[in-house]
């Protein structure tokens, strides 16, 4: 008798932790989304406190979001790949001018690590989660034999083409700067293609060990929204980003460049989504 009421007030716990963890991951998207609103909506030189809120406020949901859906195993993996292995990249992009070309950061962004802000660390993480999420639902929904490649592939492409909205609006904003910006893309001027070019290389390279060292994708889990709101995020981080940057930023040339690219898997991405929960 003692056993099963013992295991039953376990069970009570691990849901009500659960179910903890699962408010303070949409507590922490809702501070996001409130954090970028404010964020478009004020003068330049007053946005550096919402910029670091956000990115620490998606990195925490994002983490929370992987230990719901995964368990710790997953979370502490994210943290490791996409938080390490960011910090790593970014520390030899500074000094090598390897694999993104040769930039510096202005120490606008705080608290630095060997010249890297602690805060782009954590970007690495909250974009990161999202984007394996997309890779794995939309390689499950082409019903691929062995979709491990093609998880690898949206994956990147989905975190890679995330970038393409980000770097202009940060060199814009004076955090880091690029020795030579050219040549760039179409329409998104100061930032060279080799960046686009090394976030591509180290996308994959993160997808690719999150992909397999996470657990097995199941892509009821990866859509689940009541686990956490990492894909709501990515799509909103999406549609707000195209608005924001034709309405707000003054660069509606970066607005059609970087919604094309990242609408290439947001928009499918949308789709499944809805058809999910429909």
């Amino acid at each position: 008798m003692n056993v099963g009421v013992e295991r039953g007030a376990a069970s009570v716990a691990v849901r009500k932790s659960a179910g903890a963890l699962r408010a303070v991951a949409w507590i922490c998207g809702a501070l996001v989304v409130l954090a970028q609103i404010v964020y478009s909506m004020t003068e330049p030189e007053a946005r550096l406190f919402t910029t670091v809120a956000s990115v620490i406020a998606f990195a925490v949901a994002s983490v929370c979001d992987a230990l719901a859906r995964f368990g710790p195993r997953a979370a502490g993996l994210l943290v490791a790949i996409a938080g390490g292995g960011g910090l790593v990249a970014e520390t030899i992009g500074v000094h090598t001018g390897f694999p993104f070309g040769d930039y510096r950061y202005t120490g606008s962004l705080g608290l630095d690590v060997v010249g890297v802000p602690v805060v782009v660390a954590l970007a690495w993480v909250m974009m990161c989660w999202p984007a394996l999420l997309v890779g794995r639902a939309l390689a499950a929904r082409l019903r691929v034999d062995r979709p491990a490649w093609l998880v690898v592939m949206i994956g990147a492409w989905a975190l890679a083409s995330w970038d393409v909205f980000l770097d202009p609006q940060m060199v814009d904003a004076g955090h880091w700067v690029w020795a030579d910006p050219s040549p760039a893309l179409p329409g998104v001027d100061g930032v060279p293609l080799t960046n686009y070019a090394g976030w591509l290389l180290v996308a994959v390279l993160m997808i690719t060990a999150l992909h397999w060292s996470v657990g097995a994708p199941r892509v009821a889990r990866e859509l689940d929204l009541r686990a956490g709101p990492a894909p709501v995020l990515y799509l909103w981080t999406y549609g707000s980003s195209v608005w924001a940057h034709a309405a707000f930023f003054g660069r509606p040339t970066v607005s059609l460049v970087a919604g094309l690219l990242m609408g290439v898997v947001a928009v499918p991405f949308a789709w499944t989504l809805w058809r999910a929960h429909r």
